[in-house]
C-alpha cells in the first residue's frame, strides 16, 4: 500500500473517529466547574508541607486564578515494552478540574500519516484506553477497576501542568522531608496516593507511585511508576514541566516507555483544538 493511499484512508475515516471523540471532549469541557473565579493567595499555601509550598511559589501560581479547564499539545515517542520499537506520536489532551477528568488523543505517525490512534480517559471515576488502527479497527479496549486506578493516578500526576489544582478540597498532603511529600487525590469515593520529589529551588523533579500496568488480554500488574521531569518551560505565565518521561520501575530493571514534550498549553480555553 503506497504512501498516498495511506493518506487517503486516514483522511476518509477521520470524520468517523472524531464524532465520538468530540462527544468525550465536549463532556470534559462541559462538566461542572466552579463559577466564581478564585485567585491563589499566599495564605492558601500556609498549611502545606514546606516543599509543596516552595513548589507552588516556584511555579508562580500565587496571584493567578485557580484553573478550571486545560488544553495542551504534546509530541514525543512511545513504545509498549523494551522489545518494541519506539513510535513517534502527536497528542492533544483536555482536562477538567472540578470534577477531575481528562481525555488524551494520540496519533502514532507512520510515513507522515496518523495510522494508530490511542484514546485514554478518566471521566466520572472511570478509566479507559482505546487503541484503533486507521482510527477504525479496535485492537485494544481496556477498562475495569485497574484502569480506573491507573487513569486516576495519571490525572494526579498531570496536575503538574495546572498546579493550582493541588489546592483543591479533594487533594491532601503528608510531609515526608525537606524535599518530598505524599499527595492524595480523592474522587468518586476512591483515592490514589503518590510521592512527589522537589529540588531546593522548588522544581518538581519526580513523581513515584504504585500504578496498574496493562499487560494486555485483561492482565494487569501493580508496579512502581515514575515520571522524571527533564526540562521546564513557561506556559500561561507559569514555570511548568515541558519535557519528561514515563518509566515503569520493574524488578528486572527500569522500562522507559514514553518520552514527551509539551508544545502548547492553554488555560480556560473557550473551545477545544
Amino acid at each position: 500500500m503506497g504512501k498516498n493511499m495511506l493518506k487517503v484512508i486516514a483522511s476518509n475515516i477521520f470524520f468517523v473517529a472524531t464524532s465520538k471523540l468530540g462527544r468525550e471532549i465536549h463532556k470534559v469541557f462541559t462538566q461542572h466547574q466552579e463559577q466564581k473565579q478564585v485567585i491563589v493567595t499566599e495564605d492558601m499555601l500556609q498549611k502545606l508541607p514546606d516543599p509543596v509550598k516552595r513548589y507552588l511559589v516556584y511555579t508562580g501560581v500565587v496571584g493567578k486564578p485557580i484553573v478550571q479547564k486545560v488544553r495542551l499539545k504534546q509530541a514525543g515517542k512511545i513504545r509498549k515494552d523494551a522489545k518494541k520499537a519506539w513510535m513517534k506520536f502527536e497528542a492533544k489532551e483536555y482536562y477538567s478540574v472540578s470534577p477531575p477528568g481528562f481525555v488524551w488523543i494520540a496519533y502514532m505517525i507512520f510515513f507522515g500519516c496518523p495510522l494508530i490512534r490511542v484514546r485514554d480517559y478518566y471521566l466520572e471515576g472511570k478509566g479507559n484506553i482505546l487503541v484503533k488502527v486507521y482510527s477504525l479497527f479496535t485492537v485494544a479496549n481496556s477498562e475495569g477497576k485497574e484502569m480506573d486506578q491507573g487513569a486516576m493516578m495519571r490525572y494526579l500526576n498531570e496536575m503538574m501542568w495546572f498546579p493550582s489544582a493541588f489546592l483543591g478540597n479533594n487533594v491532601s498532603f503528608e510531609s515526608i522531608d525537606a524535599n518530598s511529600a505524599r499527595v492524595t487525590l480523592t474522587d468518586m469515593d476512591k483515592s490514589v496516593t503518590a510521592t512527589m520529589y522537589f529540588d531546593d529551588e522548588g522544581k518538581l523533579t519526580n513523581f513515584i507511585a504504585p500504578r496498574y500496568r496493562d499487560l494486555g488480554n485483561d492482565k494487569f500488574e501493580l508496579e512502581n511508576w515514575s515520571t522524571p521531569i527533564r526540562e521546564y518551560g513557561e506556559f500561561e505565565g507559569l514555570k511548568l514541566p515541558q519535557k519528561g518521561a514515563g518509566v515503569w520501575n520493574l524488578k528486572e530493571g527500569d522500562l522507559e516507555y514514553i518520552d514527551v514534550t509539551v508544545t502548547d498549553l492553554k488555560y480556560n480555553p473557550d473551545e477545544p483544538y
